[in-house]
């Protein structure tokens, strides 16, 4: 388990952000998915950082990094980071909200960016459409409004094994994983806040010019608008390609560590 004094503090204009920075090489960055923190990626960061300089960030808000006090947006929190770290271009790698952050990213500040890679993830301002997917989010948003966390981690670890399974098909390992981070940053948060994030629009307008190589990698048993978008989202940008990972739902790196890594290592090979 991660504690503090693992971690690197960034003091931006609006908090400290928080990451882990091991390995040597070229930079990979990790980008976590929405309400866990950068230990999501407990299974990838030693097979990357054998060959490259890694560091997997707290998303503002998550984790070890500061709340937001002020508007913000997840592309300009990244973008101070990589030129403090003064180590790029970097490959940007995120599951789910990460994957949205890495594209975000792509999009502003193109001259920071060698390649992404989306896993469970498209644009930004992508909206569920799959009738089941949509009634998760919806549930997902009415109990952690309500306060009703032991409703809101019913929800979300139920939404980690997809639309098609139920939370009870997953390994409890994973499982007790994503609840331990997960009530983690709850902790950091109360109910009905403001949230200060200022999310960009009419991302896939600029998909096409995003001229760095993508790779979307995403479970087969994960939501179907989900895994269409995230196809169109590499068919889009100039050099992009897609990846499934049968078996798997939003968390392929937790289901099938070891693929995925494989995966992972083989883009980073071909830059």
């Amino acid at each position: 388990m991660t504690v503090a004094s693992e971690l690197t503090f960034f003091p931006s204009t609006d908090g400290d952000i928080a990451y882990l920075d091991t390995g040597s090489g070229d930079l990979v960055v990790l980008l976590h998915a929405g309400y866990v923190d950068h230990r999501l990626f407990e299974a990838q960061i030693p097979a990357l950082a054998a060959g490259h300089r890694v560091v997997a960030v707290d998303i503002r808000g998550h984790g070890w990094t500061a709340n937001a006090t002020e508007p913000f947006r997840w592309a300009d929190d990244l973008a101070c980071l990589l030129r403090h770290l003064d180590a790029g271009p970097a490959v940007l790698a995120g599951v789910s909200m990460g994957g949205a952050v890495a594209g975000d990213t792509a999009m502003e500040y193109p001259e920071l960016v060698r390649g992404i890679v989306l896993s469970g993830a498209s644009v930004s301002d992508f909206q569920y459409t799959h009738e089941v997917t949509r009634r998760v989010v919806e549930e997902s948003q009415r109990t952690l409004h309500s306060g009703d966390i032991d409703g809101w981690l019913k929800v979300f670890l139920g939404s980690a094994a997809g639309p098609f399974r139920s939370a009870e098909d997953l390994d409890p390992r994973i499982l007790d994983h994503l609840r331990e981070m997960a009530l983690h940053t709850l902790a950091k948060h109360t109910p009905g806040e403001r949230n200060w994030h200022v999310p960009m629009t009419d991302t896939w307008a600029r998909v096409s010019k995003i001229d760095v190589p993508v790779l979307t990698v995403n479970g087969t048993l994960d939501s179907p608008d989900l895994l269409a978008d995230a196809e169109r989202f590499a068919n889009t940008a100039r050099n992009g390609r897609s990846v499934l990972v049968e078996g798997t739902a939003h968390f392929p790196n937790l289901e099938k560590p070891e693929e995925f890594n494989a995966i992972l290592l083989d883009f980073l090979r071909e830059l």
